[in-house]
């Protein structure tokens, strides 16, 4: 249960400064009641919450986004509260009155208690649990980290994150491995389909499988849990890309019964830049090399994973703060809103002629991020023409299958700035973007 502390913190107010009874600014104190009320709202639903825009518009408080421009590209890296971003400051002093002694001896050990917190929060175990600076270290830990001899096959889709891509490539270059790509549908109706299309690209040198949890280019979420199933009754590792998914919406990693998942806390945690997570079950960690060398007494260790050289203690202690956060916003109606700006705006979008959605909206499908195309205009075209005309901020989609898009607003998104996008987007498709 979230204490007084934590809850605090999680609306705005410091913990030391509520603790001490330091005098804060009227302002802030006004800004944190109104949201602590606001969580407090008990709704019948996650559904019920998703609508009620004073929830929501108090939740947009605790962010300092600029409200000049309008922001729908929270999934390439996203702000975080203003909660979250004090407590790295203050770190971040800290340890700069002394850092041998501050950061070192005072701040690094403290590290233990976010691992435990995130852990829990996912229901692995710490020990599995190590904390890196993004996704791609933490895949590129997997990737690099099996012996593979040349001729040995890793499958993936033709739609996986372009770095992970290259890592293999690099790797088929240098040691003579095969790539495997196979193609999926988009968007996938059919959840059943990705794993037939994984199990008939299997062969016998098929030393592993890279699969993305959210497909980081349309928001699609794959089903890892079968395509996991199905590779260990083959006797094949799976690594999973949770880059997008893990803070996104609900799940346990223990339920997904994979042996290594990476992600980047960055993204739908809305932690600190520069930290994610590296999950590796603790029977699987000796056998995987880190990225850099460990010595041999760590062979067993997760915090092998972690030896980067000198690193801050500011950023990773920060993600403490932002775990509150997100256990006091919600799993389940964070969700809930994410999707319900997803659908504001595409299903209008979709009564419009010339409009394509490369990501589906069936319950469980997807979440908060969708790709969409308008027939005739270049994405990137596009992309430059919302943010010169507009200030709205996308990510364009070139992919060889499909091409579009990326909208992904966050629980700072506000109906308004959905509906402008969509009138963008409909006066585009109506009028060209030539003017």
């Amino acid at each position: 249960m979230t204490s007084r502390r934590d809850f605090l913190g999680a609306i705005g107010i410091p913990a030391v400064a509520a603790a001490a009874g330091v005098p804060l600014l009227p302002g802030r104190l006004r800004a944190g009641a109104r949201l602590r009320e606001a969580l407090s709202t008990r709704h019948a639903s996650p559904l019920d919450a998703a609508v009620d825009e004073t929830f929501w518009s108090e939740v947009a408080r605790a962010f300092t986004v600029d409200r000049s421009l309008v922001n729908l590209n929270n999934g390439g890296v996203s702000p975080s509260p203003a909660y979250v971003q004090d407590a790295m400051k203050r770190h971040l002093d800290y340890s700069n009155e002394a850092p041998t002694y501050t950061m070192w001896r005072i701040l690094e050990p403290q590290r233990e208690a976010v691992r435990q917190r995130l852990a829990r929060e996912w229901d692995v175990d710490s020990e599995e649990v190590a904390l890196t600076r993004n996704a791609s270290e933490g895949l590129q830990i997997c990737q690099f980290g099996f012996d593979l001899e040349p001729g040995d096959q890793v499958l993936t889709t033709t739609q996986d994150y372009p770095r992970m891509l290259t890592t293999f490539r690099q790797r088929e270059r240098r040691e003579g491995i095969v790539l495997r790509e196979i193609r999926i549908p988009v968007p996938v109706e059919d959840p059943a389909d990705v794993v037939r299309r994984f199990e008939s690209a299997i062969t016998p040198r098929t030393r592993l499988i890279l699969i993305c949890h959210m497909i980081n280019l349309t928001g699609q979420i794959l089903p890892v849990r079968e395509v996991v199933a199905m590779a260990r009754r083959r006797g094949v590792p799976v690594v999973v890309d949770g880059a997008h998914a893990l803070a996104h919406f609900p799940f346990r990693l223990s339920d997904l019964a994979c042996d290594y998942y990476a992600v980047s806390l960055h993204k739908w945690l809305f932690a600190p830049h520069g930290t994610g997570l590296l999950y590796v079950r603790r029977d699987r960690i000796p056998d995987l090399w880190p990225l850099m060398a460990a010595p041999p007494e760590l062979d067993g260790n997760i915090r092998k994973f972690e030896e980067i050289g000198t690193h801050p203690a500011a950023n990773y202690l920060a993600i403490g703060e932002a775990l509150t956060f997100h256990q006091t916003l919600g799993a389940e109606r964070k969700t809930a809103r994410l999707v319900f700006l997803r659908d504001r705006w595409a299903k209008r979008l979709l009564e419009t002629d010339g409009v394509r959605l490369h990501t589906s909206l069936a319950p469980g499908a997807a979440a908060g991020i969708a790709t969409v195309e308008l027939e005739g205009i270049e994405p990137g075209a596009l992309t430059t023409w919302l943010w010169r005309r507009h200030r709205i901020i996308v990510t364009p989609i070139v992919h060889a299958e499909f091409r579009g898009i990326r909208v992904s607003p966050s629980v700072y998104t506000t109906l308004e700035e959905i509906d402008r996008f969509a009138e963008a987007m409909e006066r585009a498709a109506r009028d060209g973007i030539a003017t």
